[in-house]
């Protein structure tokens, strides 16, 4: 499932309900549910693969410093990007805003890999590694479309969408029901966003650089010529 990248004014919620379209969250939440092993996570598969930590290190390098001539030179060129699309740089750059400052790929593509992978099997059966591990390795026994994935370790899940609210519980590594992506702050104009979210003492709300959808940008990568490089990057969950 692929959907076209967001501009930078769409929200995150706006960006994953693109991908969402016919579902409906049903508001009943079974105790069976909250009583599954939701541990999930985090995963990095090539943590020992020191060619791959030295590139992965140089792309987040290049991407912090927005420096597109070293991300360009990270990219395969005939990079994927996504059904219906045309393959190659030139539309990557068209589809990703490349040349703005503001472009999301920036945000989105570092986030997908500084969360750490999983080695996969593409539909033509090539061995590829893939990022975040939360599309890659999505368990087939939760809904990818009702669940999120908590990515970050002693998360402090909220009453209300404010750092000063009653803590309700902690959540680390782990799956969780999504009951809304994107809510704002509690403050007037406060940048920080949350996701409401499911837990045994009822909804509550974590923030949302700390959870991710299986569904949201997936990057992929492989050794070409001897090199890594970005071969695929579109949106994500890898059904086994």
């Amino acid at each position: 499932m692929n959907s076209v990248p967001g501009r930078r004014s769409r929200s995150r919620r706006e960006r994953i309900a693109r991908a969402l379209i016919g579902f409906a969250l049903g508001a009943y939440v079974s105790a069976a549910v909250l009583a599954q092993d939701l541990r999930f996570g985090p995963i990095e598969e090539a943590s020992d693969d020191r060619e791959w930590q030295s590139y992965k290190q140089r792309l987040l390098g290049a991407l912090d410093e927005k420096n597109r001539k070293a991300v360009l030179g990270a990219i395969d060129p005939n990079v994927d990007n996504g059904p219906d699309q045309k393959p190659g740089i030139e539309e990557f750059r068209r589809r990703w805003d490349f040349d703005d400052e503001q472009s999301p790929m920036w945000r989105e593509l570092a986030k997908a890999v500084s969360l750490g992978g999983a080695f996969v099997k593409d539909e033509k059966g090539r061995r590829r590694y893939c990022t975040p591990y939360v599309a890659a390795k999505w368990p087939t026994d939760f809904d990818p479309f009702r669940f999120g994935a908590v990515v970050a370790a002693d998360v402090l899940v909220k009453s209300e969408p404010s750092s000063g609210a009653r803590t309700l519980t902690r959540l680390g590594y782990e799956l969780v029901i999504v009951e809304d992506w994107e809510v704002a702050d509690t403050t007037p104009g406060f940048p920080q966003k949350w996701t409401r979210v499911r837990v045994q003492a009822g909804s509550g709300f974590v923030p949302e650089e700390h959870i991710r959808s299986p569904i949201e940008h997936m990057a992929c990568f492989a050794p070409q010529a001897g090199a890594w490089r970005l071969v695929s990057f579109t949106a994500g969950y890898l059904p086994e």
